[in-house]
């Protein structure tokens, strides 16, 4: 099924390469274990915060996924988020007391039930999904599991996928909570709502793909939060002399929904492109907009459900859209000289309304793999503020990865 490809889905190995197990006991103990570990030092300086925060952390992640009887199987996942030799850092969203002086790192200690789900395929054309899960929709700008920070962002409800129509995927997923990136120990660590994602991915000619999509967000916990969002996003390649050129529109409205407090109307407008100018060079650029109303607090375009590092820098000093709203012009270039990819990427910020220049950003990453199971990342941010309401800040990373 291509709409599966958002769910993190058991190996099909485990069907196709072994005879069905003969009962539950044959199902459970003939499934598939998972080892994932994750180090990161995280080093950040913001002007105006007392102290410089460096963060090594080393996430711990265990996940199994039962082979399928009767048309069910269920896969578990736990991380454990360990400190490493020094914890000068703040964790974010009230989890660690007496450190204020430093910046956030969002990146708490301690262990999570991550996923806990059952599927049932016994619907031809159909998967259905129950339980904690993670929910990856296009590319996670609406609903995404935060996967940069070290514990991710999960849902619990169900999840409806269907193919059987050709060249067309519809995903649906009713969340009746949402476990964000702090944890248990946090109280903002959980999100009671009542939300209803639709996401439609038609395939066109020439590999061309259209994605309307309505999410209707009412959050109990955070009323801000309470939107319904409807949009449409083209993706797809045209030829450039002998080069392809890839683009990616997007469009979309949103309103107060639920128990939102302020009724409001904004937009978001997205455009990029990147074209190879060689073998192992690209270049892009594009613009990003989320509308907002410098006079009227509260009526910003809001995405509480986004992997928001993957987005407006990786410094991310634009977690909340400012009032005013944001506006983000980007260029980058990427270079793969085997067996390295780099990347660099350059922003200029500016409120949507009135004249307000936030400010400019550059980011650059090298990243490699180790071998067939090991991976390094080198990252760095670098955010120059022009507007008194932003800081200048500076961030560092140095990642290795594991996986078994």
């Amino acid at each position: 099924m291509a709409g599966l490809a958002a769910l993190p889905l058991i190996d099909a190995a485990l069907a196709q390469d072994e005879p069905p197990p003969a009962g539950w006991a044959e199902a459970i103990m003939g499934g598939k274990p998972g080892l994932d570990l994750r180090y990161r030092f995280e080093y950040v300086d913001q002007e105006g915060v007392g102290e410089t925060a460096e963060a090594s952390t080393l996430r711990l992640r265990l996940n199994y996924g039962t082979a399928a009887y009767r048309d069910l199987s269920a896969f578990v996942e736990f991380d454990y988020v360990a400190e490493l030799l020094f914890d000068n850092y703040n964790s974010g969203g009230g989890t660690s007391p007496g450190r204020s002086q430093y910046p956030v790192v969002a990146d708490p200690h301690g262990g999570d039930l991550n996923q806990l789900y059952v599927d049932f395929g016994g619907i031809e054309d159909t998967l259905l999904r129950v339980g904690r899960q993670r929910i990856l929709l296009d590319n996670h700008r609406f609903v995404g599991d935060v996967g940069w920070r070290q514990n991710v962002q999960t849902y619990d409800g169900l999840t409806a996928v269907y193919d059987g129509i050709a060249g067309l995927d519809i995903h649906y997923s009713y969340v009746t909570r949402v476990n964000r990136i702090f944890g248990d120990r946090s109280p903002v660590g959980r999100d009671d709502s009542n939300t209803h994602l639709l996401n439609l991915r038609f395939e066109l000619p020439d590999e061309w793909v259209a994605v309307p999509y309505a999410y209707l967000i009412d959050d109990d916990d955070v009323a801000t939060f309470s939107s319904l969002t409807l949009g449409a996003r083209l993706a797809g390649a045209i030829d450039v002399g002998e080069r392809k050129m890839s683009m990616t529109g997007e469009v979309a409205t949103q309103t107060d929904a639920g128990n939102a407090p302020v009724a409001y109307r904004a937009h978001y407008l997205r455009f990029d492109l990147s074209v190879p100018l060689a073998e192992r060079f690209t270049v892009g650029l594009g613009y990003e907009l989320l509308d907002g109303d410098d006079d009227s607090p509260g009526e910003a375009f809001r995405t509480p459900l986004a992997t928001l590092h993957a987005f407006q820098g990786w410094a991310d000093q634009f977690l909340a859209t400012p009032d005013a709203g944001i506006e983000d012009f980007f260029l980058s270039a990427g270079f793969a000289p085997r067996p390295w990819k780099l990347s660099a990427t350059w922003h200029s910020f500016a409120a949507a309304d009135g004249p307000a220049d936030w400010g400019s950003e550059i980011d650059f990453s090298a990243s490699r793999p180790l071998g067939d199971r090991y991976g390094l990342l080198l990252k760095a941010a670098f955010f120059d503020a022009d507007d008194p309401a932003f800081s200048d800040v500076t961030k560092l990373w140095v990642m290795l990865t594991a996986g078994f």
